[in-house]
C-alpha cells in the first residue's frame, strides 16, 4: 500500500515538474520573440533616423508609421512599322488601361501595398501587370512587367484594318534606374514616396539606365476569326545609358507645397530587334543610338505635418528606328493618394 502511494505521489509530482518546465519554456519563448521585436524595432529605428542628408534641406518624419490610400492609372501605348521584303506595314495599339485602388502601410521604410482592381474583380479585365518601386538616397529604380491579350487598334497590312481582344498578345519587361548625385540635398523620397520631408528647393544631376525587353504575336484566335490573316511577331530587347536632372521646388507659407520634375534621358547602346510577317524576318541588331525616355513629376500637398495628399507620374517613353523598322513604346502610371502619419 505505501509503496502505490509513493508511485502515485511521484506520478503527481511528475505532472507539476512537466507543467513547471512548460511555463518555463513558454516564459522563455516570449521573453525571447518580445526581445528579438525590440531588437528589430531598435535597429529599424537606428536606420531610418540615421540620416547622411543635410538636415538643412531633407529631413525625416517623426511618426513611424504612413499610410497611404491610392488610387493608379496605367496604361500602355505601341506604334510600329516597317517595310519586310517590300511589304509595308504599320500598327497602332493600346492596351486597356489598369485602373486600381489600394492601401500602403509604411513601417520605418518597409512598406506592404495591397491593391484591387474593380475591373478584374468584375471579369472585364484578364490582363496581368506587375509595378514595383524604390526611391532610394542615392538610387531609385522602377521595374514594370506586363502581359496583355487587350491589345486593340489598327494595323495597315494586306487590307487588314482592325485589331480586337485576344487577337495579339504582348509581353513587356521594364527597368529603369537613376543614380543622384546630389543625394544630400535633393531627395527622390519625399517626392515620390513621403518618408522624408523636402525643407527647401533643390536639384541634382541624374544618371542612369534602361532596359526593355518584350515581343507581341498574333494568336490563334485571330487565325480562327481570319485565315487570312498574317501571322506577325515582333520582338525587341534593347539596353539604354543616360543622364539627366532633377528638381523639387518648395514652396507655400509654410513650405507645405513640393513640385518634383525630372527627367532622364538614354541613348540605346545596344538593341536586338526583330519583326517577322509570315516567317519573312527583318532583323535589327547591333549599337544604335535610338533613344529611350524616363520622365518623374509629383505634386505634394502637406495639410499638417501628419496630413497629406497629392499625385505623381512615372512615364517611359522608347523610340527605336532604323529607317526599315521603328517601334515607339509609350507607359505611364498616374497615381493619386491620401496619407496619414502615426
Amino acid at each position: 500500500m505505501n509503496k502505490m502511494k509513493n508511485i502515485i505521489s511521484i506520478k503527481g509530482k511528475g505532472k507539476v515538474i512537466m507543467f513547471l518546465l512548460f511555463y518555463l519554456f513558454t516564459s522563455l519563448s516570449l521573453s525571447a520573440q518580445e526581445s528579438l521585436g525590440k531588437r528589430l524595432n531598435t535597429k529599424l529605428s537606428d536606420k531610418y533616423y540615421k540620416t547622411k542628408y543635410d538636415t538643412n534641406y531633407v529631413a525625416r518624419p517623426k511618426e513611424k508609421w504612413l499610410f497611404r490610400l491610392l488610387g493608379t492609372h496605367t496604361a500602355n501605348y505601341i506604334h510600329a512599322k516597317g517595310t519586310v521584303n517590300d511589304v509595308y506595314s504599320k500598327y497602332d495599339l493600346h492596351t486597356k488601361s489598369n485602373n486600381t485602388i489600394g492601401l500602403e502601410v509604411n513601417y520605418y521604410d518597409i512598406a506592404v501595398t495591397l491593391s484591387l482592381n474593380p475591373a478584374k474583380i468584375g471579369g472585364k479585365y484578364n490582363d496581368y501587370e506587375f509595378n514595383f518601386e524604390y526611391h532610394g538616397q542615392k538610387v531609385s529604380f522602377d521595374i514594370n512587367y506586363l502581359r496583355a491579350t487587350s491589345l486593340t487598334g489598327d494595323i495597315e497590312l494586306h487590307n487588314f484594318t482592325r485589331v480586337e481582344d485576344d487577337f495579339l498578345r504582348m509581353n513587356v519587361f521594364n527597368i529603369a534606374a537613376y543614380y543622384t548625385f546630389n543625394n544630400r540635398k535633393f531627395s527622390f523620397p519625399a517626392a515620390l514616396f513621403q518618408n522624408y520631408y523636402q525643407r527647401r528647393s533643390a536639384g541634382s544631376w541624374l544618371a542612369g539606365l534602361s532596359f526593355q525587353a518584350g515581343s507581341i504575336k498574333t494568336t490563334d484566335v485571330l487565325k480562327e476569326q481570319n485565315p487570312l490573316a498574317p501571322e506577325v511577331h515582333l520582338k525587341f530587347a534593347n539596353f539604354a545609358l543616360g543622364g539627366g536632372y532633377g528638381y523639387n521646388f518648395v514652396f507655400g507659407k509654410h513650405s507645405q507645397w513640393l513640385l518634383h520634375l525630372s527627367a532622364l534621358p538614354s541613348f540605346v547602346v545596344y538593341k536586338h530587334n526583330s519583326l517577322t510577317v509570315n516567317d519573312d524576318e527583318m532583323k535589327d541588331h547591333g549599337m544604335h543610338f535610338n533613344m529611350i525616355f524616363n520622365e518623374r513629376a509629383s505634386l505634394v500637398y502637406h495639410f499638417t505635418p501628419r496630413y497629406l495628399g497629392g499625385l505623381n507620374a512615372i512615364v517611359s517613353n522608347s523610340i527605336y528606328d532604323n529607317r526599315r523598322v521603328s517601334v515607339n513604346y509609350n507607359k505611364w502610371l498616374i497615381r493619386a493618394f491620401f496619407g496619414v502619419r502615426l
